[in-house]
């Protein structure tokens, strides 16, 4: 029953005539009911960690847009706090945590282990989601990738050049890589975790891959992202995973192989022709519409989508956006990018 599902034969490498389709963070703040949910929830961390209302929010999109998959509601600097990091969000600015820049920083990390005490709560969320959700909709894991936990757990936040982390791989390249090291074991505790909970996809977002360049990019991107997928590959080898190196640009040829991931996420900054030509040649790829598409609708949205249908439709292709919806975006752009996505279904 489950290669039914259009996602997953998408991710089997099967060609579809009308690509399945979903939205990176599909559950968010420019829904109205997102927004009353986390109200009722109190704040974003309390969100995350409250099951029943993760998954309601995780729900949302699908019922009201019908999506091809649900990816769970949860955050990528769980995982730091899970491993003893402070991590609190300031509104209006976005997160912050206590900063790993030192051994002794370092040492009062837990292990990898022992990460489930906090993270417990999202394994729940999964379990109602593999409930609850409808039986075509696809149920999608996921976790940061360690390059890009590991920014925010040396700079204490986003920052818009990875500046900290690239300082301390320069300075101190023994605790650099033991934090990402440390990442990558919490990683795939994690992910296995939300497998066995229900997650029939899991993805990994390296939401910083761009600023590493050359021979960084393949220590510190290709590296724990083919070890993380060849771990959970030996316990789980029927579960699909999806890597999301954004900004790669012309590091995206290769990827599949030099990880084994099974499909390859795309920004928006490269060429759907040209990514047909060169990523789309090893396997499933994923994207790339340009979320401020969302925000201005019309005609150019329409193009744009066909345009991106178009170039990828002679392989495996999965539907998305370039990265992920803003706030500001009119929930009725999504519903038209949808209806283009699919009006070849029609009839």
């Amino acid at each position: 029953m489950g290669q039914q599902k259009t996602i997953l034969r998408a991710l089997a490498g099967e060609t579809q005539a009308v690509p399945p389709i979903w939205m990176m963070r599909q559950a968010g703040r420019y829904l109205p009911e997102y927004r009353a949910t986390r109200a009722q929830a109190g704040d974003f961390l309390s969100l995350c960690y409250n099951s029943e209302l993760a998954a309601e929010v995780t729900l949302q999109p699908i019922r009201r847009y019908g999506f091809d998959a649900a990816i769970l509601f949860a955050d990528i600097l769980l995982v730091p706090q899970a491993l003893g990091a402070d991590l609190w969000f300031v509104t209006g600015e976005g997160p912050r945590l206590s900063t790993i820049t030192t051994e002794g920083d370092f040492d009062k990390l837990k292990p990898a282990s022992d990460i489930h005490a906090v993270l417990n709560p999202v394994y729940d969320t999964v379990r109602i989601l593999s409930r609850e959700l409808p039986s075509e909709t696809t149920l999608i894991g996921f976790a940061g990738a360690p390059w890009t936990v590991a920014t925010y757990m040396i700079a204490g936040r986003g920052t818009p050049d990875q500046g900290p982390a690239h300082a301390l791989m320069a300075e101190n390249v023994a605790l650099f890589e033991a934090l990402l090291a440390r990442i990558t074991e919490a990683t795939i505790v994690y992910l296995s975790a939300q497998i066995e909970a229900g997650a029939e996809v899991v993805k990994i977002f390296d939401s910083w891959a761009g600023s590493l360049k050359g021979e960084a990019f393949r220590k510190y991107a290709l590296e724990p992202a083919r070890e993380i997928t060849a771990a959970l590959k030996a316990r789980y080898p029927h579960i699909p995973i999806i890597g999301f190196p954004r900004e790669a640009g012309e590091a995206y040829v290769g990827f599949h192989k030099a990880t084994g991931v099974d499909c390859v996420a795309l920004d928006n900054s490269v060429d759907p022709e040209w990514a047909a030509a060169h990523v789309q040649v090893d396997g499933c790829v994923q994207g790339n519409l340009a979320s401020s598409h969302m925000v201005t609708g019309g005609e150019a949205l329409v193009a744009e989508t066909r345009r991106i249908v178009k170039a990828f439709s002679k392989g495996p292709h999965i539907f998305n956006l370039g990265h992920g919806i803003t706030p500001d975006a009119d929930p009725a752009n999504v519903q038209l990018m949808i209806d283009t996505v699919r009006e070849g279904a029609q009839g």
